[in-house]
Order: C-alpha cells, then sequence, then structure tokens
C-alpha cells in the first residue's frame, strides 16, 4: 500500500530529501531511494511497503535473539520487503535486497493477530523494521493498549528525529552492531557507524529493553584490537547489556570461508572480561548458550537452541542470591 512518508523535504526542481535514515536520499521523479519502499511521486515522498509483509511466523523470542526479554516464550514475526544498508554478505538478501512478493496486513490487523499462538506481541524484523517506520508508528500503540509488546531487530541506521519519535513506542530492540570501524561499515555495509552507536546509546537512555549482535567475519572485524574495541564501547554504556556473537557463513556476494570456532570462543573470552552476559549464536557449542547470575554464578536459564528452561529466576531475581539481573519476566 502507497503511503505518505514521513521525514522529507522538496528541494528545486521537483526533487526531495528523505530525512528517516543517515542515507539521506535525493530523490528526482520517480526515483527510489536505497531501501527501495521510499520513493518521489509528483514532487513528494512516499513509501510503497505501509503494511507489506515479506514474511511472516511465530518464533521463539530467542531466536531473534532476544535471551533477556521474556524468556521462553513466542512472539509473531513479521518483516518488510528492503533495507537502507546493503550489505555485501547479507544472508536475507533475497528480500531485503530485491524486490518480492508481498501480503498486506492493516495495522489493526496485525495487533488482533498480535496476541495469538501465546505470542507477547509483535517483532518486526528478518530485514530492516527501520523501513517499515510509518506502519510502525501506527501498529505500536495499537500493540500496546492490547497488553502486548513491540520489538524490533534492528540494524539500528535511523536519523535522530524520527528515532526520538520511535523510542517510546518501543519495548525491546535487537541492534545489530556489525563493527567498531568506520571503515567496515562504509565498505561492507554502505553506511555510517556512528548513527548505530547513537541509536544504542539512545535506546538504552531511553529505557527499552536492548541487546546487541555481532556477526564476526574472518578477515574484516575479527582482530583482539576490533573486538576489545567493541566490547569497550558497551561497556561504556551499560556493562549490562547482552551481547550475542554470530558466527557468520558465505553469502550474498561475500565469499570469505565461514568463522572458525576458535574465533568465536576467542571472543566470548575477551567480552566476558568486561560484560556481565556474553552469548554465542550460529554454532553448536555447549559454552555461551545459559544464563548465570554475574554476582554468585548460579545458573538462571539453560538452554538447547531453542529449548528453554527457566532454572533460578523469579521476576527478574537470581533465586539464589537476590541479584537483579535485568532479565525481564
Amino acid at each position: 500500500m502507497i503511503k505518505p512518508a514521513a521525514f522529507w523535504e522538496k528541494r528545486d526542481g521537483g526533487r526531495v530529501i528523505c530525512l528517516l535514515c543517515p542515507a539521506e536520499c535525493k530523490l528526482t521523479e520517480g526515483k527510489a531511494g536505497i531501501c527501495t519502499s521510499r520513493f518521489n511521486r509528483g514532487g513528494e515522498l512516499v513509501t510503497d511497503n505501509y503494511g507489506e509483509l515479506v514474511s511472516v511466523a511465530v518464533d521463539p523470542i530467542e531466536k531473534k535473539p532476544l535471551y533477556h526479554f521474556y524468556p521462553a516464550s513466542d512472539i509473531l514475526s513479521i518483516g518488510p520487503n528492503g533495507c537502507n544498508l546493503n550489505c555485501v554478505n547479507c544472508q536475507n538478501w533475497t528480500i531485503s535486497q530485491k524486490k518480492t512478493q508481498t501480503m498486506y496486513l492493516s495495522p489493526e490487523q496485525l495487533a488482533a493477530a498480535g496476541g495469538r499462538h501465546n505470542s507477547i506481541g509483535v517483532a518486526f524484523t528478518y530485514t530492516e523494521p527501520l523501513i517499515w517506520y510509518e506502519y510502525i508508528m501506527d501498529t505500536a500503540p495499537l500493540l500496546r493498549k492490547a497488553g502486548l509488546k513491540t520489538v524490533l531487530v534492528t540494524n539500528g541506521y535511523i536519523s535522530s528525529e524520527p528515532l526520538e519519535q520511535l523510542l517510546p513506542h518501543v519495548d525491546a530492540m535487537n541492534i545489530d552492531l556489525k563493527s567498531i570501524r568506520p571503515q567496515f561499515y562504509k565498505k561492507v555495509c554502505k553506511g555510517k557507524l556512528e548513527p548505530v552507536l547513537h541509536t544504542i546509546k539512545r535506546a538504552v537512555q531511553a529505557g527499552i529493553h536492548v541487546e546487541l549482535t555481532n556477526l564476526i567475519i574472518p578477515g574484516l572485524n575479527d582482530t583482539d584490537e576490533d573486538l576489545a574495541d567493541l566490547v569497550e564501547f558497551v561497556a561504556s554504556v551499560w556493562d549490562m547489556i547482552p551481547l550475542h556473537f554470530s558466527a557468520y557463513h558465505p553469502d550474498y556476494k561475500m565469499d570469505i570461508p565461514a568463522t572458525p570456532l576458535q574465533t568465536l570462543l576467542r571472543a566470548y573470552a575477551m567480552a566476558c572480561r568486561r560484560l556481565k552476559y556474553v552469548y554465542l549464536g550460529n554454532v553448536r557449542l555447549d559454552q555461551g548458550c545459559d544464563t548465570h547470575c554475574p554476582n554468585c554464578g548460579s545458573l538462571l536459564i539453560r538452554r538447547a537452541f531453542f529449548q528453554v528452561k527457566i532454572v533460578a529466576l523469579k521476576q527478574g531475581r537470581c533465586t539464589a542470591c537476590g541479584f537483579e539481573t535485568g532479565i525481564i519476566q
């Protein structure tokens, strides 16, 4: 469905500039932005992705991954067609980097579906939900009114003003911090690092539940210095933020060999020295799955892939020592 877009300005000669994300696409008549969903129609910026779903499923919340937000629950998960980054290693490139078939669901229909099948709400995920800005802004208040949660699994690539208007409507975010190096974002993602760091800091300051994911790609963001600096940034924001290191595999335009297990274990050991909660994903390892109390070491949550058992946690506190874990139940 085509709708007027938010955050844009007119320019001379019928051009428009989109101000939703830092790409700030300048568009002449008929031209679409990098996200492929926002375009100039008659000197006005419109979006053609409003309510258009490319994927829908009920997933474990741990799949997002969110390990500290209503663990062992399920959430209705949907995604739009497109993305405002162009990562050469994209693992969902068939729905993020090219146009594909969609189906329409109104905000009211989505809010009604959000609580079915024991779902705690709606996760906007799979591709990049921030390009669905208008749809999320219309749907999130309906979800909250129904007692449901709004979750974003996002690259965090959004400009400051739209971010500030969005944050009050969001309950949880998993933000993909792809690297701590600006040159990585420029080369691999065709974007900028600083707006992502700003989104992380502002989301935490706003009281939103935040978890971070870093996909480790051999030779691009896996040196000790890369990992140490990324961990240090996370710790500087809050050392209770859960950090998920994820294994890369070749996809889309990138054929670098998959991440070695020893690289993940090295990252895990480094991060555990500065952060309270560190996890490993996309690999079969016993290490980096369970949650332990940072205060007394007791096992709080046991995980075997998406099989989750709450062991010693009640209302977010360790039942052994009473520590406030930051886990939302």
